[in-house]
C-alpha cells in the first residue's frame, strides 16, 4: 500500500520488475487511486514494463490519467470501468458532443466518473417527479426502481440495495489514451452492496424497501444493524 498522492513509484516499480523477471507468469492488480497513477504509469513506461511481459489490471484508471501521458508505452495494459469514451453509441456520441460544445474544446476526454454523474442526476430528475418533491427523504424513497439511459446503451434501473445497474467493461490501452473494450458482460450488472467472501458481511444484505428499509440486514441473526436513516 502507498498513500494517497504517492509519487515515487521508481522502487516500487524497480521490485515488480525483479520479480517478474523470476521467470514466473506475472500481472500487477492496481488499486492505485487519483493522481497517483500518473507517476506510476510514467515510471512503468520509463523501466519498460510492457503489457505482453507484466500486464498491469487496473481498477482506477481512465482517460482523464492518461490524457498527459506518453500512452506508447503502456499499450495493452488493462482497466476495468463500466464506461470508456470509445464506446461506440448514439447516446455516448451526442453525450460528447454536447459536452465538447458546452466547454467549447474538443480536447478533452470523457470518462467512467461523468457517466456515473449523468446517470445519477437523471435518475435523481426521475425521483423527485415521481415524489413530487425534492425533499431528499422522500426522492431517496423513489429513487428505487427508476430506470434512465446509460451511455452504453440500455437502461441503468437504481435496485433496492441502492446500487445501480451497469455492464462491467475490461478496456485496453489504446496509443492514442483511449480504451479498446475486449471483453464485456453479457447484460447489466447489479452492484453489490457487501461483500459475499468476508465473514463478518458475507450474511449481510441491503435493502431500502419498507418493512426491511436497512442497509445491513444480518440474514442469519434477522437483525438490523444500522436501522435509522438512509
Amino acid at each position: 500500500y502507498t498513500p494517497f498522492g504517492f509519487s515515487d513509484w521508481q522502487t516500487e516499480v524497480s521490485a515488480i520488475k525483479k520479480f517478474g523477471s523470476a521467470g514466473k507468469k506475472t500481472a500487477v492488480v492496481s488499486t492505485v487511486n487519483g493522481d497517483a497513477n500518473v507517476p506510476f504509469y510514467k515510471e512503468l513506461g520509463n523501466q519498460g514494463i510492457k503489457a505482453e511481459d507484466i500486464p498491469v489490471m487496473a481498477f482506477s484508471v481512465g482517460e482523464e490519467e492518461l490524457a498527459g501521458l506518453d500512452t506508447g508505452p503502456l499499450v495493452g495494459h488493462l482497466a476495468a470501468w463500466n464506461y470508456f469514451e470509445s464506446i461506440d453509441t448514439p447516446e455516448n456520441k451526442k453525450f460528447i458532443d454536447d459536452w465538447h460544445k458546452f466547454i467549447k474544446s474538443d480536447k478533452r476526454t470523457t470518462n467512467d466518473p461523468m457517466e456515473a454523474h449523468y446517470i445519477g442526476f437523471n435518475m435523481w430528475v426521475k425521483a423527485v417527479e415521481k415524489a413530487g418533491t425534492t425533499d431528499p427523504d422522500k426522492v431517496i424513497d423513489a429513487m428505487v426502481g427508476v430506470s434512465v439511459p446509460n451511455l452504453t446503451g440500455g437502461y441503468s434501473t437504481m435496485m433496492p440495495n441502492h446500487h445501480i445497474t451497469k455492464p462491467v467493461l475490461i478496456g485496453e490501452i489504446q496509443a492514442d489514451g483511449q480504451f479498446e473494450t475486449v471483453s464485456q458482460t453479457p447484460g447489466l450488472v447489479m452492484g453489490d452492496e457487501w461483500s459475499d467472501y468476508l465473514p463478518d458481511s458475507k450474511d449481510l444484505i441491503s435493502d431500502w424497501r419498507a418493512p426491511l428499509a436497512c442497509g445491513n440486514f444480518n440474514v442469519a441473526t434477522g437483525k438490523c444493524g444500522g436501522k435509522g436513516t438512509n
